[in-house]
């Protein structure tokens, strides 16, 4: 069988198209690069869609925790706090089987049960958390003096948070939240290694990677594959990411832009 025959049959097998069969044996290269690169799209699903919502979310957290009134600041604190102070992998594991227990008394929610929609639940709860986080410092780090042009202009209310307090707080946060962009997509590979099963062997790129090391009993392969797979789109979020820096330190000289630093975490 061809290279191109081989794409053409797994190339999107982790969404159920295409050989229904995984290979048994003789295991080339072009299968490990295909089978784990067709299982990076359910890492790119699920990061840029937690990514995305988390963001809403993680800005309305970071607005709440830094307000004057308790009602809203605690419960965005303990929010923060719960998810922050528990590891992923356990937040996976629990909702898993809150959601299985839910199914049983709501029909409705099954849906929860799946990876797709479950585990995408629990990423967009738990990057809101570290964003909101982020936010919430770079709000706490705002000019004093930015704040009193804006009162001197009259600005109060939304026109003064979207027009000074917003585009600060984002300047501000960008380095460290593209680091959490990047360890987000990084920890999706999670996903199928807590509670919540690949059916019918649709998994993400890890999964692959694992089925391949099992059955040749050699990791330096596929491994390293995985590894080659998420530089290169550790690459493409950075280069994103450093473009919208730039974007959003346009008022600045070359020389006083901040530059973003890539700095990976060893544990969530």
């Amino acid at each position: 069988m061809s290279c191109w025959q081989t794409i053409a049959d797994y190339g999107l097998r982790s969404l159920g198209y295409g050989e229904r069969l995984l290979p048994r044996s003789d295991f080339t290269l072009c299968q490990q690069f295909t089978l784990i690169g067709s299982g990076m799209i359910w890492n790119i699903y699920f990061g840029a869609l937690a990514l995305l919502a988390g963001f809403i979310l993680a800005v309305a957290l970071a607005v709440a925790k830094a307000s004057p009134r308790r009602r809203f600041r605690k419960p965005a604190e303990w929010f923060i706090f719960l998810f922050r102070g528990s590891p992923l992998f356990i937040q996976f594991f629990f909702a898993y089987f809150l959601f299985l227990s839910l199914k049983g008394v709501v029909p409705a929610v099954s849906a929860l049960t799946s990876a797709w929609l479950g585990a995408l639940v629990v990423l967009f709860l738990n990057t809101a958390a570290y964003s909101g986080e982020i936010f919430y410092g770079a709000l706490r780090s705002i000019p004093r003096g930015d704040l009193e042009a804006a009162d001197a202009y009259g600005l109060s209310g939304w026109t003064r948070f979207h027009r000074v307090v917003f585009p600060t707080m984002l300047r501000l946060a960008w380095p460290a939240y593209t680091n959490e962009a990047i360890f987000l997509f990084h920890a999706t590979t999670l996903v199928f290694f807590s509670g919540f099963p690949a059916l019918q062997q649709r998994g993400d790129a890890l999964y692959y990677a694992s089925y391949f090391a099992d059955k040749t009993y050699n990791p330096f392969v596929p491994y390293p594959i995985l590894a080659f797979y998420f530089i290169v789109l550790t690459l493409l979020i950075a280069g994103g990411f450093g473009l919208m820096n730039a974007r959003l330190n346009r008022h600045l000289s070359a020389a006083e832009r901040p530059r973003l630093r890539l700095r990976p975490k060893l544990i969530r």
